[in-house]
């Protein structure tokens, strides 16, 4: 059973050396978009200066994004309390970049939190970050690329290329409320005893589905996920050719 932010302990380790630090910190204005079937989306996250409020934004379907002034387009498909919070770190962004040809800042991925020092996708499903000295978030899912995100890259085939891979960055959710900023050190509260991280969620529901039943060991996954686990279905990826000129 997920656990909720009520009942959300004090970390054991929220003393402890950090982990990492929070590079930026992203939110995006909704904004028009031919690509999702509601005709906006929040998915370009621009980094902002000071402290931002971080809380559970409620469930899938009504809850947007775990950040105050953040918006999130298609609710049925993005944001709720299970993807309160994207992070990426910002080492896979840059080596992103490199590989590109073009500069990625924070949020180029539409993540809310660019990270560095922190294994984002070594991640277990169930570790939880204690960031500054309030918010504790628990790692909860893996992004799956969609054709808005192949829109905003501009890469032909980048719903292939970011699959193949495989570092998807995690979704959080919020345990106990708190800010954010830039700078701010990341400290792991909680790793669970187990080995389904967010780099293994990502391959079983897209490239080796045979992965899914191995899901099922982690409580923290979200209901749907595990339901689709037990299942043995697969997520269905959306690579779409992008219009208009190709990139790297």
């Amino acid at each position: 059973m997920n656990a909720s932010p009520s009942a959300a302990p004090r970390p054991p380790h929220a003393d402890a050396a950090p982990t990492g630090r929070v590079f930026s910190v992203n939110v995006g204005q909704a904004r028009a978009t031919e690509h999702a079937a509601v005709g906006v989306t929040g998915i370009d996250k621009r980094p902002v200066d000071g402290p931002v409020r971080v809380a559970a934004p409620g469930p899938r379907g009504t809850g947007g994004s775990g950040l105050v002034g953040d918006a999130i387009g298609d609710l049925r498909h993005h944001g709720g309390d299970d993807q309160a919070v994207y992070a990426y770190a910002r080492e896979d962004l840059d080596g992103w970049a490199e590989e590109l040809g073009r500069e990625l800042p924070g949020g180029s991925f539409g993540e809310n939190l660019t990270t560095t020092g922190v294994d984002v996708n070594g991640a277990r499903i169930g570790e939880r970050w204690q960031i500054g000295d309030e918010l504790l978030l628990e790692v909860c899912g893996a992004r799956i690329p969609c054709r808005t995100f192949a829109d905003k890259m501009g890469v032909r085939g980048w719903v292939r290329r970011f699959t193949q891979a495989v570092l998807p960055g995690a979704y959080l959710r919020v345990l106990r409320p708190g800010e954010v900023r830039a700078g701010d050190a990341v400290r792991i509260a909680h790793r669970p005893d187990h080995d389904v991280t967010v780099a293994l969620v990502f391959r079983a529901f897209t490239t080796e589905s045979d992965l899914l039943p191995r899901l099922l060991v982690a409580d923290a996954l979200p209901e749907r996920l595990k339901e689709k686990a037990r299942k043995r279905l697969p997520m269905e990826l959306d690579d779409v050719e992008v219009v208009g000129e190709p990139t790297a």
